[in-house]
């Protein structure tokens, strides 16, 4: 395996979009919400073991989930944990790993990675990888995956690409024409019948050098507050530093503080199975096993009737569920909280907003 090739994903994400499951002291990177078993970040750090060094592979999070990192990834080396003082969003959080990543090996080819996707073919999404991985190795690009879309989803943002139709089809790189943030219905539609756009994974691949130029060229108000890295990185000075870099650094994300701004942004298609499970109703869409009225239980124990493409997830399987007359409802049930609203995703951050009222610190 090549030893140039590195790993970096980022799981510092505090977001409460799987509340009353997912809480601010447990955000969902570390929960095994799909069923499958193993956490998120769990699974991603198995699948990218196959494709780089596992003494390469690195996880960036925030100090206050290191400890939970360090339990669910025991055989991750302690100087690959690189901890985040504050949340800054993708862009300070790879600018940050890739200076360590830099001074460990200038030669670096780095994949960034989110801890918390689904990925439905594991050996394809190796070679998907691998073969990227190769080609940025080789070529000054930066990389994304793209995943061609089945429907017009407006929970991700969309990549359309120079010439030729998008294909599912291993195609090889393609060049990219513009980045497009998340769309409403009608646009998403238009860019699915277009067969020009993929979906945006947050699947990155590019060497360290070069996406350190592209930063310090697009992202100088970012870039400029880790001055000095070459010296107080992996020092006793190393958290003081970052306490001041991070207190200094705007909130941006990589894609459009660099991505919709660079000359050098390409594409590789993948077609490995990819959920990006960032939604209640992401989820819904993904569980493929549900009852004839198309309503998706994660227990044998409910009695259901006149209920439709709801979603009923549970901690205690011993608990029975009676539900009449629900459709397109979320009913998530936990130890201390009880979650019954609209599936839609919009309604159920409208809804969970008051969470930020007094009185309910307990529960976020």
């Amino acid at each position: 395996m090549d030893n140039n090739r590195y790993c970096v994903i980022m799981a510092g994400g505090t977001t409460n979009r799987f509340w009353p499951v997912s809480r601010e002291s447990k955000p969902k990177q570390f929960l095994d919400i799909s069923g499958s078993g193993k956490s998120f970040i769990r699974q991603t750090y198995e699948r990218f073991s196959k494709v780089v060094p596992q003494e390469n592979i690195i996880v960036v999070t925030l100090y206050r989930f290191a400890d939970i990192v360090r339990e669910q990834i025991p055989e991750l080396p302690p100087e690959n944990l690189f901890l985040e003082p504050y949340s800054r969003n993708t862009a300070p959080c790879i600018a940050y790993s890739t200076y360590k990543v830099l001074k460990r090996n200038p030669q670096a080819t780095i994949v960034a990675t989110p801890a918390d996707h689904i990925i439905r073919d594991g050996d394809l999404f190796c070679d998907v990888i691998g073969n990227v991985m190769e080609y940025a190795g080789k070529n000054d690009v930066l990389m994304t995956v793209g995943i061609l879309p089945d429907r017009p989803d407006t929970n991700y943002g969309y990549i359309q690409v120079k010439g030729g139709k998008a294909t599912a089809e291993s195609a090889g790189p393609l060049q990219v024409k513009t980045f497009v943030e998340k769309p409403d219905r009608a646009l998403a539609e238009v860019f699915c019948n277009s067969e020009e756009f993929y979906w945006n994974s947050g699947i990155f691949v590019w060497k360290a050098s070069l996406i350190k130029e592209e930063m310090e060229k697009y992202i100088p108000d970012v870039t400029s507050v880790f001055k000095g890295w070459e010296t107080l990185m992996d020092t006793p000075s190393e958290k003081v530093f970052l306490e001041k870099a991070y207190s200094d650094c705007p909130k941006i994300s990589i894609d459009y503080a660099v991505m919709e701004k660079t000359e050098k942004a390409w594409l590789y298609p993948g077609n490995f199975g990819w959920y990006d499970i960032d939604t209640w109703d992401t989820l819904f869409q993904m569980i493929e096993r549900k009852d004839p009225e198309g309503n998706a239980l994660n227990t044998i124990n409910s009695l259901l009737r006149e209920d439709r493409d709801n979603l009923v997830i549970t901690e205690n399987k011993k608990k029975i569920y009676a539900i009449k007359g629900l459709k397109d409802f979320l009913v998530i049930d936990t130890e201390d909280a009880l979650l019954i609203c609209p599936r839609e995703d919009k309604q159920f951050k409208d809804f969970i907003s008051g969470l930020g009222m007094p009185g309910y610190e307990d529960y976020r």
